[in-house]
């Protein structure tokens, strides 16, 4: 199965009030992406993107996006929605921007709106339109042997109306990945059966010392990755693709999430460098091909057990702790808890750019 990568820009808030910090931030990650990001697919970008849904803010936004290079994908926040409709929201962006349904590179991409059926403000809910037609996209990918993949703007935990059920489709429709914005700080959820993501704001950012930056997404052969890239942090990205990460495991029969013991196939992604990197297991170190498919590949050797595996390419680096099981055993599963509620954090993975505390407005920060 072919794997996708798509850059996820945190909530804009643009705003004059602030003197567009948001805005000179979004400048500086499309200038990053051009130059460095050319392998991925797209940009996305998840909502409360105009701080008060002004035609003036959505302009500003339009102005910032125009030289990207990679196509990208919005969604509408709560903020959006702050005039009381869409409207401004809609004149301002192309149709082609704001798909509600989209294959890439086998994947099926769901965007959704969860803002609109709403009163304003955090009252999120999704129209009959939209449960209607993640229905049917769900089971259109599972009858084309596609991954399908949810972009909104907020937890299913955080919606006001039937969030358990919207969870438990994602869990019946094999969703592999949810990405999200809202919260205002970097999160991962496991609910056992389906990850979460949430990126902190380009604007409003209390954690890290509001540093701002990009989240890089990667799903290949159903193993998600995840890596949040500050903005001043060095060049070349390295990204651990396959195998998965154990904090990442939600089909742990699957050998590409928890391989088997004896020879395993690492791959890797690279971005702003054209040079070898090496994979270490152990200890031993071992130089990486490429392939047609621009993915970085090395085999290593992994006994049962906890296993970490390092890739490294100039002052790029990754690790991941990959959990290996013999093909025979089948570990014990209960059915889901509270899917799709932030119950399910991973907590702080420093690697991947996660502190755990919680600095936002929804849970450990100031109000905004």
């Amino acid at each position: 199965m072919s794997g996708i990568a798509w850059v996820h820009v945190g909530d804009l808030h643009l705003d004059e009030a602030d003197d567009w910090q948001g805005l000179d931030r979004l400048r500086e990650v499309v200038a990053q992406v051009n130059a460095q990001m050319g392998g991925a697919d797209f940009v996305f970008i998840p909502g409360d993107n105009a701080n008060h849904g002004t035609p003036g803010q959505y302009a500003r936004m339009m102005e910032a996006l125009a030289p990207l290079s990679l196509p990208w994908r919005i969604i509408p926040g709560d903020h959006d929605f702050e005039p009381g409709d869409l409207s401004n929201y809609e004149a301002a962006i192309p149709r082609t921007n704001r798909p509600e349904t989209e294959v890439i590179a086998g994947h099926r991409c769901l965007f959704l709106d969860i803002v609109s059926a709403g009163a304003g403000g955090p009252d999120f809910r999704l129209t009959m339109h939209h449960r209607n037609r993640l229905a049917e996209e769900l089971a259109r990918a599972k009858a084309s042997g596609e991954v399908p993949l949810v972009f909104m703007h907020a937890y299913p935990g955080d919606l006001a109306a039937d969030g358990d059920t919207i969870a438990r489709q994602f869990i019946d429709g094999e969703v592999a990945f949810v990405d999200t914005g809202h919260t205002h700080y970097n999160e991962l959820l496991n609910d056992g059966r389906v990850l979460y993501g949430a990126t902190r704001s380009t604007a409003q950012i209390e954690e890290d010392g509001g540093a701002p930056g990009f989240t890089i997404v990667c799903v290949q052969d159903r193993v998600v990755s995840w890596r949040f890239r500050r903005l001043d942090a060095p060049w070349p990205h390295v990204q651990i693709v396959s195998p998965g990460d154990v904090r990442l495991i939600t089909r742990p029969t699957d050998p590409h999430q928890v391989p088997r013991p004896g020879a395993v196939e690492v791959m890797a992604r690279l971005f702003g460098v054209d040079a070898q990197p090496v994979a270490r297991a152990g200890e031993t170190e071992t130089p990486m091909t490429r392939g047609k498919d621009g993915l970085w590949r090395a085999t290593v050797t992994l006994a049962a057990g906890l296993n970490a595996i390092e890739v490294r390419c100039g002052e790029g680096y990754d690790r991941i702790d990959c959990l290996v099981r013999d093909g025979h055993s089948i570990p014990k599963r209960r059915l889901p808890v509270a899917p799709g509620e932030d119950c399910h954090t991973i907590g702080a993975w420093p690697i991947a750019g996660i502190d755990g505390a919680r600095l936002g407005p929804n849970k450990n920060g100031c109000g905004w």
